[in-house]
């Protein structure tokens, strides 16, 4: 069992582990704002989040330069190193429908060119990633393997997708785990 678990980087040595976590709720009604703030609803998923990963070693935090992302990467730490390549997808709004104006392969590019820059920097730690949905989506299409678009997941607000990296070697972990939002009994 135990080369089953070390084949997908599991208690490997030396293996950094990037937490892709998307940003926190965003007011509704908002889509000719172009960089809107956290909601009511998005502050408290930010401090729930932040209560479930206090107690972890965490060796850097990075955030998209949104306000949304910077907002719940704030929620998390107090040192908190701006990253532009994780903003999400170049995008606009028309006709109450968002369409994506950068294409799928740029912004797997630049996610992997942030997530290299974390690795190098922060060898066989663990990292924290605020980034966006179309972002973490294309970018685990590609630590998988399958044609971008074709990952039927939802990113939920302030989800975590884990990828643990080694060398050239990339392994998705827990995908868009939201267990922190689960009410409280």
């Amino acid at each position: 069992m135990r080369s089953l678990r070390h084949a997908y980087l599991i208690d490997v040595e030396g293996v950094t582990e990037i937490w892709l976590v998307r940003h926190a709720d965003v007011y509704d009604g908002l889509e000719g704002v172009p960089d809107p703030p956290l909601s009511r609803l998005g502050v408290d998923q930010a401090a729930r989040l932040a209560r479930r990963l206090q107690q972890l070693e965490i060796r850097a935090v990075y955030s998209s330069p949104h306000q949304r992302a910077l907002q719940t990467a704030e929620a998390l730490s107090d040192r908190i190193a701006i990253e532009p390549r994780l903003a999400e997808a170049r995008a606009r709004y028309a006709a109450g429908k968002v369409q994506i104006q950068e294409s799928p392969r740029a912004v797997i590019q630049r996610m992997q060119e942030a997530v290299d820059l974390a690795v190098a920097a922060h060898s066989g730690g663990r990292v924290v990633m605020v980034t966006h949905g179309i972002a973490i989506l294309n970018y685990l299409c590609d630590v998988l393997q399958l044609a971008p678009g074709t990952l039927r997941l939802f990113p939920d607000f302030t989800s975590i997708s884990v990828v643990r990296v080694k060398g050239d070697r990339r392994m998705a972990g827990s995908m868009c785990d939201i267990a922190h939002l689960e009410p409280v009994p």
